[in-house]
């Protein structure tokens, strides 16, 4: 009796399902699509109804010829790609490739990778869902028609090898606008006034508030040192006096399961993963671990979601897990199943495909990645069940005359979720019991001035919070996005930020210029409505892409006419090539700026532009530290004598030295304020100064 054939898109999946499928099944992979639109030219029958000529995708002959060979011998074939757009349009494509009827009952789906999800998927196999693959047709000749109308263009006015995309076009823009916006910023200056006053031998910090007019209190605008002077010369200096107590609690409520949104940027922030490396990471999770004894499981449920449901099932057996470890105070169960707008809510949360799969239990067989991810999953998820956290709160007046400073106090009282996702923030700042009309004794009043800062870069995780909210895109693009912009040398990163390069603003000044539309965030989130809307049904493919090339069409027989041929020149040096003499010349590359002779292609001789920060080299003392980047493009410090000398920080050098030890110290930039520290490692001389916008 033959056996029947199931295809999936990867490796690692099939092994993860052969053993779940059972004996009368063959599992293969595609290994990804197998169908595309060609590379060498457009693809799409414009004048036709845009009828796209798809081809077998060249490396792929191989593989066509053995799932060929294997479903012709087959009692039965079913289609088990992954349950997004993208997986229906590959299971479609292998309909044609295999002579198969889309219409028949040949798909299967599934959520997670488990034993069970897998029969029950197994034992109820559907037609291809033609709206699906519909949806993503019309995104993939969207962005065929932008890209390969508008990257000509470019490579004929600025330089070969540039490309526009659909979405990324928008997302380069909101970054050049922000570099825009900071380069325009004029900087305000303001101050505030700290005082330390003593209860118990112990120092209480206070921030002044206002000016008391009866029951309320009238804030005072320190915009100057002589306004700052003049509330100082108000105060009384010996003691304050306790005006108002008021102790109360609040609750800190648990957060939603994870999107694919909210989790590549938690592990952006909390792990340090680029938004790529996380779904590289989930894809493992989700398609298969070989845990000792029982072989490959699947960890967690599909990684490609912008839903926070959660099945009832699945609540329930959280609800015991959390009962049975935490106590009942604990649980508070929730499926999570209010729609937002813009959500598909085709799926489940991000959530582990078996919450009593703990991460300590499964640390032995995770590597260092997997775990960190998976723990931040996991903790999300169970989190998501549990109940407030809950707080002592007590907010103090202190009277200085006329003159008001507060001081605010919390204690964590109950920890509720917090028990499973520890916060950042979750750190106490106790203050003793205070009582009204108490003398407190004032130590020290600190002025201090600060300027207000231009709007911070995006990082990756706060560019993806941005792009939701937009409704720019969808989650599942965003690192192809990100890497692309990088991969083109539009922009750069530096300390974990976008920046934007000249050519990125080049190439964004032409696109807003010229193609408006394209560059414009409403129209963008409209597109994704429109795909959504074919997904539904509820339109054709061929309407939602009708408009948008007549539209670019019009703009670039404008654009052929009017745009001029823009040089970009590099940045000349006094660094002399010493292979051929000229002066070498600033490029920017994939790691930031480097020099190169502009004698290419025949002298291709290039070196590190060493950026250096004005502080002499603590080791040896002769040379200079300089600015550097390791291969993966993260930045450091070292000496330029290296490698005679091998002084390296990760943390920037002052030229400063420790009042403990003698040591050069450095800092860094973080969310509490800049961090001064000592070099030395065996020093643990620290200090903190807040930084100006306030951000802590």
């Amino acid at each position: 009796m033959s056996r029947n054939l199931i295809i999936v898109e990867s490796p690692t999946k099939a092994k993860t399902i052969r053993k779940m499928a059972g004996s009368h099944y063959k599992v293969v992979a595609t290994v990804g699509h197998v169908r595309d639109l060609p590379k060498s030219k457009l693809g799409i029958d414009t004048e036709n109804n845009y009828e796209p000529k798809y081809i077998n995708i060249r490396g792929k002959g191989p593989i066509i010829k053995d799932l060929k060979k294997e479903a012709k011998k087959a009692g039965k074939v079913l289609l088990a790609t992954d349950p997004d757009r993208e997986g229906e349009a590959i299971s479609w494509h292998l309909t044609h490739i295999l002579d198969m009827d889309p219409n028949e009952n040949v798909r299967i789906s599934f959520n997670e990778i488990t034993k069970d999800a897998v029969k029950k998927g197994i034992k109820n196999p559907r037609p291809i869902d033609m709206e699906l693959v519909d949806a993503q047709q019309a995104r993939r000749i969207l962005d065929r028609l932008v890209g390969y109308k508008i990257s000509p263009l470019l490579w004929k006015k600025v330089k070969s090898g540039l490309s526009a995309g659909r979405v990324q076009s928008v997302v380069l823009k909101i970054i050049c606008d922000r570099e825009e916006q900071i380069g325009e910023f004029e900087p305000s200056e303001y101050w505030t006034i700290m005082a330390k006053v003593l209860k118990n031998r112990r120092f209480l910090e206070a921030k002044y508030a206002g000016i008391l007019e009866g029951d309320r209190i009238k804030s005072v605008e320190l915009d100057s040192k002589e306004a700052a002077d003049a509330v100082l010369k108000r105060l009384d200096k010996e003691y304050f006096t306790v005006h108002d107590v008021q102790k109360g609690s609040r609750k800190r409520r648990t957060l939603a399961p994870f999107t694919t949104s909210t989790m590549q940027q938690e592990a952006n922030k909390r792990l340090n993963f680029s938004t790529r490396r996380t779904m590289q990471v989930a894809q493992r999770l989700y398609e298969g671990i070989t845990i000792p004894g029982e072989g490959s499981v699947g960890l967690i449920t599909y990684m490609r979601t912008d839903s926070t449901r959660i099945s009832a099932q699945v609540v329930e057996k959280t609800k015991d897990y959390i009962l049975s470890n935490y106590g009942k105070e604990y649980s508070n169960p929730s499926t999570w199943s209010k729609k937002k707008e813009n959500t598909q809510d085709a799926h489940e949360c991000i959530r582990p495909a078996d919450v009593t799969r703990t991460p300590y239990e499964l640390k032995d067989s995770l590597g260092r990645d997997e775990y960190r991810l998976y723990q931040l999953i996991w903790s999300r998820f169970v989190a998501s069940q549990m109940t407030a956290a809950v707080y002592a709160t007590q907010k103090v007046k202190l009277l200085s005359k006329k003159e008001v400073f507060q001081l605010n106090g919390n204690t964590l009282t109950f920890d509720g979720f917090l028990r499973v996702l520890p916060s950042k923030d979750q750190k106490d700042k106790e203050i003793p019991a205070l009582e009204k009309g108490e003398k407190l004794k004032v130590k020290d009043i600190l002025p201090e001035q600060h300027f207000t800062q231009p709007p911070a870069r995006y990082n990756e995780a706060s560019l993806i919070k941005l792009l939701e909210e937009l409704g720019i895109g969808r989650p599942s693009t965003y690192a192809p996005i990100i890497n692309t912009l990088l991969a083109r040398y539009y922009v750069v990163m530096e300390e974990k930020r976008f920046v934007p390069t000249e050519l990125g603003e080049t190439v964004n000044g032409l696109l807003t210029e010229y193609f408006p539309m394209f560059v414009d965030e409403d129209f963008t989130a409209k597109m994704e409505h429109s795909l959504d809307a074919v997904a539904e049904g509820d339109i054709k493919w061929q309407d939602a892409v009708d408009p948008v090339y007549k539209q670019l069409m019009v703009y670039l027989e404008q654009a052929e006419k009017e745009i001029e041929k823009v040089e970009i020149r590099d940045e000349p040096t006094d660094v002399v090539c010493e292979k051929c003499g000229r002066n070498m010349v600033i490029k920017m590359g994939r790691y930031g700026k480097f020099l190169a002779c502009p004698g290419f292609p025949e002298c291709r001789n290039t070196k590190p532009l060493v950026e250096k920060i004005g502080v002499k080299c603590p080791k040896c003392d002769e040379g200079e530290i300089v600015v550097k980047r390791s291969k993966k493009g993260r930045k450091f410090y070292g000496c330029d004598r290296y490698p005679d000398c091998d002084f390296v920080s990760w943390d920037r050098p002052i030229d400063e030295t420790c009042p403990k030890c003698g040591s050069i110290l450095t800092e860094r930039d973080t969310r509490k304020g800049k961090r001064i520290k000592c070099h030395n490692q065996e020093c643990d001389y620290v200090k903190w100064e807040k930084s100006d916008d306030g951000e802590k």
